[in-house]
């Protein structure tokens, strides 16, 4: 699933035939940074590599003013197919990436056992930090969009929070967990199978 390639391809069909400066300026104002994976700069090399897989195409070029003249792009019948498709694949496929956090947790030595309080604060700061940013930017930025994108910027503050809720009950359980570290409790062997969930850690 890529970000870029459905903005893109939606916005030509929002607004017919258009040159990448034109594009970039309707994603800084439908402020796709905040929403989004999307960096503004990249449509321009996004429009390119679409145009080479025939998504879009070459339909004239314009000039305003004294400013260079600028290739015009408008989506194909092909393009038109792969926006379907990423329109789909986007609401309906989960996306979920496994956090390299949960693996130091459970890879830590003696000197990272006596930092581990610090460290999940400093962590815990740092969320909690960036999330009264995204909820004064967002804020600031819902009065301009309709509801649909109201509800995207909500979904970052709700991650946000869901990671500062599983830090803070981190945090609480840490003398336990430098305790189980130090001293294991018995462990019941186990032997892995084909059909082990891979998230499985032993």
């Amino acid at each position: 699933m890529s970000s870029i390639r459905l903005f893109i391809l939606s916005s030509f069909v929002e607004l017919g035939p258009m040159h990448g400066h034109r594009l970039r300026l309707e994603a800084e104002g439908k402020l796709v940074h905040l929403w989004t994976d999307i960096t503004v700069g990249a449509v321009y090399g996004a429009m390119r590599r679409l145009a080479s897989e025939k998504l879009l195409r070459a339909s004239g070029r314009e000039r305003d003013g004294n400013r260079p003249t600028r290739q015009l792009y408008e989506i194909t019948e092909a393009g038109r197919s792969a926006l379907d498709a990423l329109r789909r694949g986007g609401l309906t496929e989960v996306w979920f990436k496994y956090d390299p956090f949960d693996l130091a947790l459970t890879r830590m030595d003696a000197a990272l056992l006596a930092e581990l309080p610090a460290l999940l604060g400093a962590r815990l700061e740092r969320l909690r930090a960036m999330l009264d940013e995204s909820q004064r930017i967002n804020a600031a930025a819902r009065e301009h969009v309709g509801l649909a994108k109201q509800w995207a910027l909500r979904h970052t503050e709700c991650r946000l929070q869901a990671e500062i809720d599983y830090l803070t009950g981190l945090l609480a359980s840490v003398p336990a967990i430098v305790a189980d570290e130090r001293h294991p409790r018995p462990r019941k062997p186990r032997t892995p199978t084909a059909t082990d969930a891979p998230s499985a850690i032993s």
